[in-house]
Formats: structure tokens, C-alpha cells, sequence
């Protein structure tokens, strides 16, 4: 399975350049609103270090990561969920993503305008949140008489389904996202199918000045302080940066990510943040064919792991033999694990976890 992220804000925040620069893409970039109309999407593997240590390690012959989708989606305004600007198109892109990642225009350029005259990115954020908040109220609104007469005729899905839905009506209603609500785990997958946008986890991305990447201005910080008590997580990125990072070939691109005082670029943080909010692990598989990333939800058992690499392997599944990357990366090679004892033996019942590397056991 693959991570897809919604790009997601007001016209002229930066989300083309932010995407182009991501996915090294050439998604046009103007200064004026709705310049993206149609969404655009670029897959980008996902940046980890592990792959070649491990590669190197098994001298394979090929190298595989994991991927993340980018969705630039057009830009949304005040009025979106009454069909304003690009209103329902945008409303019905957002429904496609797995993450929406909310660009706030954090800094000043009086050459690029702002859709509202002035550089606010709270202000921005809340035109947004209320614009998903009335999608969605909106949305429930039209679902409630055709549910009132499912219920009617099944008292034990009722039981379960209305103070679900009750519960996310009256959050909604005072301003709260869904995804906020706690529900009866037997409601989830009710909740799932109501397929609310405020319900899909949010990341948020400032778009700021180059100065400000490593020394936040005081509009930024207020930012941060605003969406920690949404329970959320800002990243300050600089557009313009990632986009001279992603034009240097890779061996470069950690010397002038130095040079700038990163530690990691805005994609890295981007796929780091949003795996954690999505409860994503990777594990992995070597040898001198391939080593390969693999993506599964948190919780994952060995044999729906194996799944992912074919449904034969889950059908015939024997047993997992699991070793922990942090081994192989101290220790130097499969063999010396074995020696020390590291490498262990599941079954069925194991749980996946991030940084395993997994060789599955089946029957033809």
C-alpha cells in the first residue's frame, strides 16, 4: 500500500511550487487564483537511509522504496462548500487522498498576491477547517433521511450507527473535526463509510521564507501554538529550497542540506509526519535479488505483511524469520545476526513492526 497526500489550500500559498518541488514535476505556477484547475499527482519514493545500507550490504541488484502520492488539488475560497471558485471540485478531489496537507502561506512577497490582501495564516486555516466543517455538516444533512429508514428496519445496526452519528453531528456543529470524535470501535467502520474530509488526518505545512525555515517569525509560532492545540503538527518548509534540493542529483543533497542547517529536507518531514499520523510501519525484505520497502498499517500480522508481497505467501504461510535492521546495521551482515542468536522465528500471530526485515516461510 502506498501513502496518497492531498495538497490542500487557499490560491497562491505555494502549493504548485511546494508539489513541483516534491515530485519534480513542471505543474504550471502563476500569480493569480485557480491556476491549478485539475489536480495534479506525482508518486515520489519515499526517502530511507536503510535501503541503502541494505543493499550495499547484499550487493543485490535492485533497490526498490516505497512510494508517497502528491495531489496538487486546485485552490479553495471562502464560500468552496457552496460551490464558490472551484468549490465542488476541490470538495470532491479531497475525498480521493488518504492525508490532507493544509499549505499556509507564511511569508511576505508583494509581488504575489493574497486571495485575502493580507498575509494571515491562522485566518487562512480557518477559512478552510470551516469550509471542510460545512462540507461535511452538509453532506450529513443529506444522509440522515435515508439512514432514519435503514434504522427503522434494523434496530441493531441503529444501536450502533446513531449515537455515532450523533456524536460527530454535534462535534461538527460546534466547530470540531470528525476525526476528533471517540466512537465505539464497533462504529468505525460506519464512520469510515460516512466518508467525511474532516475526518481524514490533517497535516500542516508553513510555507515560509528562507530565513525563517530554522527562526520562525512570530506569525508562525502563533501558527504552531494554534494547531498543537488542534492536535495537530506544523512543518515550516521553504518552497523555494526543496525546489533547488530536489534539482541537485542525490549525492549532493545532504552536503547542501547542511549548508543550509537542515538535518533532513521538507519531503523526508512530510513522510515522516504523515506515516505517523496514518499509522503506517515499513518493513523490509533483502537478498541479492532485491531489497524492497514495504508499507502496512500498524498492527500488521506477519501473514497479512506477506500478503502485501503476493496472496500466495499468505495462503501458505509457514513462519516469518524476522531480524532487526538496527542488528544488521551494527553487526554487518545477515550471518554475524544469526551467530549472535538475533534472528528470530514467528508465527502466525506476530505483529510487523517498523525496520523488520522479513524472510516469509511458505507452501507452494
Amino acid at each position: 500500500m502506498g501513502l496518497s497526500c492531498g495538497i490542500v489550500g487557499l490560491p497562491n500559498v505555494g502549493k504548485s511550487t511546494l508539489f513541483n518541488a516534491l515530485t519534480a514535476s513542471a505543474v504550471p505556477v502563476a500569480n493569480y487564483p485557480f491556476c491549478t484547475i485539475d489536480p495534479h499527482s506525482g508518486i515520489v519514493p519515499v526517502p530511507d537511509h536503510r535501503l541503502g545500507r541494505l543493499s550495499a550490504m547484499y550487493q543485490t541488484r535492485k533497490t526498490v522504496p516505497t512510494t508517497v502520492e502528491f495531489v496538487d488539488i486546485a485552490g479553495l475560497v471562502k464560500g468552496a462548500s457552496e460551490g464558490e471558485g472551484l468549490g465542488n471540485q476541490f470538495l470532491g478531489h479531497i475525498r480521493s487522498v488518504d492525508l490532507v496537507v493544509h499549505v499556509l502561506r507564511g511569508f511576505e512577497d508583494g509581488e504575489i498576491t493574497h486571495v485575502h490582501g493580507e498575509v494571515n495564516p491562522l485566518s487562512d486555516l480557518e477559512v478552510i477547517e470551516t469550509e471542510l466543517l460545512l462540507s461535511d455538516l452538509s453532506s450529513l444533512s443529506a444522509r440522515l433521511p435515508k439512514l432514519e429508514k435503514q434504522w427503522k428496519s434494523a434496530p441493531k445496526e441503529q444501536e450502533i450507527q446513531k449515537p455515532a452519528f450523533t456524536a460527530i453531528l454535534s462535534a461538527l456543529e460546534e466547530g470540531k473535526p470528525a476525526r476528533g470524535v471517540q466512537l465505539d470501535p464497533l462504529a468505525e467502520s460506519f464512520r469510515k463509510g460516512l466518508g467525511l474530509l474532516t475526518d481524514k488526518p490533517a497535516l500542516y505545512v508553513a510555507n515560509v521564507a528562507e530565513t525563517e525555515v530554522r527562526s520562525p517569525s512570530k506569525t508562525v509560532q502563533r501558527l504552531e501554538e494554534a494547531i498543537g492545540k488542534r492536535g495537530g503538527v506544523l512543518i515550516p518548509i521553504c518552497a523555494k529550497w526543496e525546489a533547488e534540493i530536489a534539482e541537485l542529483p542525490e549525492e549532493e543533497r545532504a552536503a547542501f542540506l547542511r549548508e543550509l542547517g537542515l538535518d533532513r529536507s521538507g519531503l523526508d518531514r512530510l513522510v515522516t509526519e504523515g506515516y505517523r499520523s496514518l499509522g503506517l510501519v515499513t518493513f523490509l525484505t533483502a537478498g541479492e535479488v532485491e531489497v524492497r520497502a514495504w508499507t502496512v498499517p500498524q498492527g500488521t500480522t506477519a501473514p497479512k505483511a506477506a500478503a502485501e508481497i503476493h496472496s500466495d505467501i499468505e495462503r501458505g504461510f509457514i513462519r516469518a524469520e524476522v531480524m532487526r535492521y538496527e542488528d544488521l546495521d551494527r553487526l554487518g551482515s545477515e550471518k554475524a545476526v544469526k551467530e549472535k542468536g538475533l534472528l528470530r522465528l514467528e508465527g502466525k500471530e506476530y505483529v510487523v513492526q517498523d525496520g523488520d526485515v522479513v524472510y516469509f516461510r511458505f507452501h507452494v
